[in-house]
């Protein structure tokens, strides 16, 4: 990956042609930070490449001036693992949404994951299918009503990055579209990993499922309900930072810090794999939002050897023991039969 000596600016990767989501989308905000992260890594736009499955979200690559894949329903890890193995000196981002990489992509991306190629996969959370017109998706809450659901869902959400938990992701954060200096502390972050950064984005579709994370971004409510996690920092909220979360086991519960001390506090640390589980599963019921507030910011990441690597490293052995192979000697075989 090469560094432009000639200072980028945003605009420098925005194409010409006309960004066409819906008004008021909050895609909007996210393609400016992306496109804003880049400038500041002042990576040569011949280096990066977008690739997208299908939904709203992955018309991104049309609206980045770099190279560009929009691929078909879910399979955008495939397509990502592939060009990374090609030429791992590529800065990859794949864009995804909670239908395209939670349904169809489900299987495709939990092994993205646990393989952990050097990427960034940024997963648009806006809890409906927003390109077909406002069916449940597989993070809608349960009751919701859409035109796949007239009586409201029946199922249970997944909680994504629970199962990129599960997967052995090496990097998991959340922001929103509607607080865009922390969503670029978040990808300026996840950028920064070495390994399969996954980063999910709370996207407001204004038009299918207006204000599903209303709570999170009304000025008069979200300091009550929103926790910015800081490595090595107290988990602490509220208006006037007058709350905090303890640990009491492995149950974490809210109090006041006019009655308890901050040195009582829980304590965030990225590496802390049980205590990021914890975190994660903060709010995996709506009733959640009761007594605990929604973590933002980056709940765990490990380094661990990433995939092209090791696969460059032993193709290397098995080339210095073996010999460079011979195509047209494979082709042949080394058994003949007679007919």
């Amino acid at each position: 990956m090469t560094v432009n000596s000639n200072k980028l600016s945003a605009k420098d990767y925005a194409t010409d042609l006309d960004v066409r989501w819906c008004p008021g989308c909050g895609d909007y905000s996210i393609l400016k930070q992306v496109q804003t992260v880049l400038a500041d890594e002042g990576v040569v736009k011949e280096d990066v490449v977008f690739v997208s499955g299908i939904g709203c979200s992955s018309r991104f690559p049309y609206y980045m001036d770099t190279y560009g894949i929009h691929s078909i329903h879910g399979r955008a890890p495939a397509i990502v693992s592939g060009m990374k193995i090609a030429n791992p000196d590529l800065s990859i981002w794949m864009i995804t949404g909670d239908g395209d990489a939670l349904s169809i992509g489900g299987n495709h991306l939990i092994h993205l994951l646990r393989r952990n190629f050097d990427i960034n996969v940024l997963l648009f959370n806006n809890e409906i299918y927003g390109l077909t017109k406002g069916q449940y998706s597989p993070t809608s809450p349960k009751g919701k009503v859409t035109k796949s659901t007239p009586m409201g869902s029946i199922d249970h959400p997944f909680n994504p990055l629970a199962l990129c938990m599960g997967a052995d992701a090496t990097y998991i954060a959340r922001t929103m579209d509607r607080d865009p200096k922390h969503m670029r502390e978040i990808l300026n972050s996840a950028n920064g990993h070495k390994g399969t950064s996954m980063v999910e984005i709370y996207q407001n579709c204004n038009v299918f499922n207006d204000g599903a994370f209303e709570d999170f971004t009304d000025k008069k409510r979200k300091a009550e309900t929103t926790l910015y996690l800081e490595n090595g920092k107290p988990l602490v909220f509220g208006e006037n930072q007058n709350k905090g979360i303890k640990l009491d086991g492995f149950k974490p519960i809210v109090v006041d810090l006019d009655s308890t001390s901050v040195d009582e506090l829980w304590i965030h640390d990225e590496s802390d794999k049980i205590k990021a589980t914890i975190l994660i599963g903060f709010f995996s019921d709506p009733s959640d939002l009761d007594f605990l507030p929604r973590p933002f910011g980056v709940f765990y990441q490990k380094d661990r050897f990433i995939y092209e690597e090791a696969l460059i490293n032993q193709v290397a052995e098995v080339t210095k023991r073996k010999g460079k192979g011979d195509l047209d000697s494979l082709l042949a075989g080394s058994n003949a039969w007679t007919i």
